[in-house]
């Protein structure tokens, strides 16, 4: 396929809409919509994309109920602990991006494990989105580039780009939405300023690679002009 995008972004939209709609517990849409994620970074592989950035959990989710809560660490948990190792031999640099502060110690140590083990991996970089909020991000940002005393006629976006959870990674190109909501609610704000969006109506455990594909040929055929 040409004109493969060199960094999509995904927005995990429908886990609990897919199990509701089935007569099951939120938490069996989340365990299947992890399913899910692992075959996309595989498909993703396989077309050329170098680097993947899934929306995992955002700073509003923590006001879910606390098991559900629970349930999604417990499931980041597993992905550090046990699938951490097939990711490894996919040859993927892996980020844990958003405020690793606010996870509990264990995670902390296991994202630290995890990024260790996989740092000079090439073949592409996962960034999973944890804790994550666009304006929290932003924000984080002001904050470095205060403490640093930069003056404010140095401050660039070259400048607040690096100092982004993302740092000096390249922006994404497409975002995709699942689910069938519009809106990019509050993901990679800053970074996706010229990015393509696609919005699949499906739920994200229902997401096929046929859907992928659709996604990476509607992109193909858009003229990205850059806001020129």
């Amino acid at each position: 396929m040409n004109n493969v995008p060199y960094h999509v972004g995904i927005i995990i939209d429908g886990n609990r809409r897919w199990a509701r709609k089935r007569g099951l517990p939120a938490l069996e849409g989340h365990r299947q919509g992890l399913e899910k994620v692992k075959k996309v970074i595989k498909w993703c592989k396989a077309r050329g994309i170098k680097i993947l950035t899934f929306y995992i959990f955002s700073t509003e989710n923590w006001s879910r109920s606390k098991i559900e809560v629970y349930y999604l660490m417990k499931l980041l948990k597993r992905v550090l602990t046990k699938d951490i190792e097939t990711i490894n031999k996919e040859g993927f640099r892996v980020q844990i991006i958003g405020q690793k502060w606010k996870l509990s110690p264990q995670l902390q140590k296991l994202i630290k494990k995890a990024e260790e083990l996989t740092k000079n991996n090439k073949e592409g970089i996962l960034n999973l989105a944890v804790s994550y909020g666009g304006r929290a991000e932003i924000v984080e940002a002001i904050k470095k580039i205060i403490e640093k005393k930069i003056p404010s006629a140095e401050i660039t976006q070259d400048l607040v780009s690096q100092n982004l959870w993302t740092g000096n990674l390249l922006e994404p190109d497409l975002i995709i939405r699942t689910g069938g909501e519009k809106r990019i609610s509050n993901f990679l704000i800053w970074q996706a300023a010229y990015a393509e969006l696609y919005f699949c109506p499906k739920y994200w455990p229902d997401f096929t690679e046929k859907d992928l594909d659709e996604a990476l040929v509607n992109f193909a055929s858009r003229q990205r002009r850059f806001g020129k």
